[in-house]
């Protein structure tokens, strides 16, 4: 059984201050163009900037190389992309396609490719004559060549795939590239994407570039450098080394206290005067987390259960109109939940007809999925007003769905920051949020681990949502109970489950390949976690148990093994076959 956690203590103590720097602060103060501050409150709701967006707007105007390590659910997004439309819009003559490529984006998954393409298509409404586009893995490599040859403005890329049309698409005119972003810094470093990195630093080497944009007032003409732009929600040594490699004397925001001066020998954009930059000046201030803090933010609630359909349950049957997101370690297990959850039936009275135990809309993400299916599930969980997603740390980090009112964490994170981009799917741009972690009674000390990152929780309260549900009908009368298992609705509930996995062959095979994936994904946890997540203190009888599971964990492993060298020995005899076919036709 769960021990208790504490309240969330991480309340900045500077939040008041920092709302009376920025309150008075508007995307036009911050010296964007008029036309594009009406995209901003028309196509995005934004009324007026993020605390992220005030502070790095200014900035990016400016022409510095910036460094952000700021929240998730901040506005980072647009914090780089108006900027950049504003400086696009003003070129004189106005920029045409033929012309390639001028901003470049980088991003770690596809998913977070496809978000901020959207939300580059709504900015740009006004200003039909900047293209946007995207190249990623999955999409067709022909028609991404010809999109190319057309020309894209502004675009929105995956590493790999970018390299490769680096190399291997001679039509991609990019000689008048601009701006190079690097959003989610991190993950795409933790995706192992560093010497594609490099590789396309070294591609396009620090040349310097002379282009002419009119400002609005006259004919001034400014010369630049290329400049390179770097968001992170956390920051480790390998997000260092890339912000060494790339940047080049940065104004770092999120990272020290202190006012960004003017710098009289920094070269500004044509279309930005020292006036503009001096107005927006009161609202850039650069917020100090160098104590070690998370960000994470303020509205955001967060606790710790055991139980994920009776928590499911309870949230839907209270709130019908919401949207959960719940993580696990593995493909395996979203693909096991997944399933279980659209087929698991369950009796409202005692001998009756059985109902789905869920009904809400249910969806599934993950890195093995079909490229296809990928992007339905994303276009369908930004538009429901009401589901439930399961899915592992693909969608972690970036991605903003809309209105996400909880995050369960069924399985903890493999590193402590993880937890971070997990919870950032909710409580997004001040909406609130709530985030349930589930831990073993061994892993208690991983909260004093997030504590110390100013990352404090409560217990959630589970015996009184299980209380509230009638078993077959009948209210439970509140009594105390040796331990939450023991609980009347508990009982009943595992062992209708076990009952039907057991029953369902297909469902069994995938609660097996679940339990080994659970077990492996455990063991990788980080170095610095593994005093806390270590295999040995785990009772695998118990954990076989939340998979429904009534064999012993080693049948189980035996099990899949079994399958695993069933699979591989029909897989080499139909090769040999088919090679004694071709053998046969070519005689």
């Amino acid at each position: 059984m769960k021990k208790p956690a504490h309240q969330n203590q991480n309340q900045n103590q500077n939040q008041k201050t920092d709302d009376d720097i920025f309150a008075s602060c508007t995307f036009a103060s911050l010296g964007l163009q008029p036309s594009l501050c009406d995209q901003l409150r028309e196509r995005l709701g934004f009324e007026t900037p993020t605390q992220v967006q005030a502070q790095a707007i200014p900035v990016i105007l400016s022409g510095h190389h910036v460094l952000v390590n700021a929240a998730t659910g901040t506005g980072k997004t647009v914090a780089y992309l108006a900027p950049i439309i504003h400086h696009l819009h003003k070129y004189a003559p106005r920029i045409q396609r033929v012309d390639g490529t001028f901003a470049l984006v980088l991003v770690p998954t596809r998913e977070l490719c496809m978000q901020v393409y959207e939300i580059l298509q709504k900015l740009l409404h006004r200003f039909h004559w900047i293209v946007p586009g995207y190249i990623m893995g999955g999409e067709n490599r022909s028609k991404e060549k010809a999109r190319l040859r057309k020309g894209i403005t502004i675009l929105v890329a995956t590493p790999g795939r970018l390299l490769d049309h680096l190399k291997n698409t001679s039509s991609f005119l990019h000689t008048n590239l601009r701006w190079l972003i690097f959003d989610e810094a991190d993950r795409i470093l933790e995706l192992g994407f560093g010497k594609e990195i490099e590789e396309i630093l070294d591609y396009f080497g620090s040349r310097k570039h002379n282009l002419s944009c009119e400002e609005s007032g006259g004919s001034k003409i400014s010369d630049f450098q290329r400049q390179n732009l770097l968001f992170s929600a956390t920051l480790n040594e390998k997000v260092n080394h890339l912000a060494k490699i790339s940047l080049e004397n940065p104004v770092m925001i999120g990272l020290a206290e202190r006012k960004v001066q003017k710098n009289s020998s920094s070269k500004h954009f044509g279309s930005v005067g020292s006036e503009e930059v001096d107005e927006a000046e009161h609202c850039v201030r650069v917020v100090d987390s160098s104590s070690g803090d998370y960000n994470l933010p303020s509205q955001l609630i967060q606790r710790y259960v055991k139980v994920l359909l009776s928590i499911l349950k309870n949230l839907f049957e209270r709130e019908p109109t919401q949207k959960v997101v719940v993580f696990f370690s593995s493909c395996d297990a979203v693909d096991f939940h997944y399933t279980l959850l659209k087929e698991f039936q369950w009796p409202q009275k005692e001998n009756k007809e059985k109902q789905l135990f869920m009904n809400c809309k249910t969806f599934r993400l993950h890195g093995n999925m079909e490229h296809e299916e990928r992007k339905t599930t994303y276009h369908a969980i930004k538009t429901e007003k009401s589901a439930l997603l399961l899915s592992s740390d693909v969608s972690a980090r970036g991605l903003d769905f809309p209105k996400v009112r909880y995050i369960i964490q069924y399985d903890s994170p493999g590193e402590a920051t993880e937890y971070v981009h997990r919870v950032g799917r909710t409580a997004r741009l001040g909406q609130k949020g709530d985030s349930l972690l589930f831990l073993q009674p061994i892993e208690t000390d991983y909260l004093q681990d997030l504590k110390k990152h100013g990352v404090s929780l409560t217990e959630y309260p589970l015996q009184k949502v299980l209380d509230s549900f009638p078993l077959y009908g009948q209210k439970h009368l509140a009594k105390k109970f040796i331990s939450v298992e023991m609980h009347p609705w508990l009982v009943a509930l595992q062992k209708a489950l076990e009952a039907f996995i057991s029953a369902e062959a297909k469902l069994n095979k995938m609660a097996k390949a679940a339990f080994v994936s659970w077990v492996r994904a455990y063991t990788a946890h980080k170095a610095e976690l593994k005093r806390i997540f270590t295999v040995k203190k785990l009772h695998l009888g118990h954990v076989a148990k939340s998979f429904a599971l009534k064999d012993q964990p080693s049948l189980v492993g035996k099990s899949v093994h079994k399958q695993i060298k069933k699979r591989k020995k029909n897989e080499q005899k139909q090769t040999r076959q088919s090679k004694k076919r071709r053998v046969t036709i070519n005689t």
